[in-house]
């Protein structure tokens, strides 16, 4: 039977959950707790593992990443959460847009090759199984930042300031 491995770990913008099977990061919220969990679960239909040991890589690096110090994730991910359509256009994003940098709805649904308008790869970000991992808070609409289904606009603000693809504002800290 499949099991998953839990860990919350405090940042600026809550405590992010990441679920953890044998082959990688499965799932990733913004917000810890049963409910989360317990979605993740049920998607899987796993057990709950208690292997504080199989989250050290993914705790470490979330971590590091909300500190400002890392940019690249070496994670392994375990895609199976994903649709194909998902897969196509979320790894595409993985691997071709970089910290720091952003990709339009359209670029985005051009680059993976997935024939599907903007609106269809905004879709596909909002159901992404692995927020911040893989990427979703740097696409954005061609005239403006676009939505944001974690914990709000102001989430994805903060993120692509951390990344310095937006400035601070005068409030912002890391």
């Amino acid at each position: 039977m499949l099991d998953v491995a839990f860990a919350g770990v405090p940042t600026r913008v809550g405590t992010v959950m990441a679920a953890v099977t044998r082959a990688g990061v499965v799932a990733a919220a913004f917000r810890d707790g049963p409910e989360a969990r317990g979605r993740v679960l049920e998607h899987l239909d796993a057990a709950e593992a208690d292997d504080p040991a199989r989250t050290t890589l993914v705790r470490e690096e979330l971590a590091a990443y909300f500190a400002g110090e890392l940019q690249r994730f070496t994670v392994p991910v375990d895609w199976r959460l994903m649709s194909p359509l998902q897969r196509r256009v979320l790894g595409t994003l993985y691997t071709r847009v970089p910290y720091g940098k952003v990709i339009t709805y359209g670029e985005l649904g051009a680059a993976s090759r997935a024939g599907v308008d903007a609106r269809a790869i905004g879709q596909v970000m909002g159901s992404n199984p692995l927020p911040i991992i893989v990427p979703c808070h740097r696409v954005v609409a061609g005239n403006g930042i676009g939505g944001f289904s974690g914990t709000g606009i102001e989430t994805k603000r903060w993120l692509l300031t951390l990344e310095g693809h937006l400035a601070p504002t005068l409030d912002w800290e890391l």
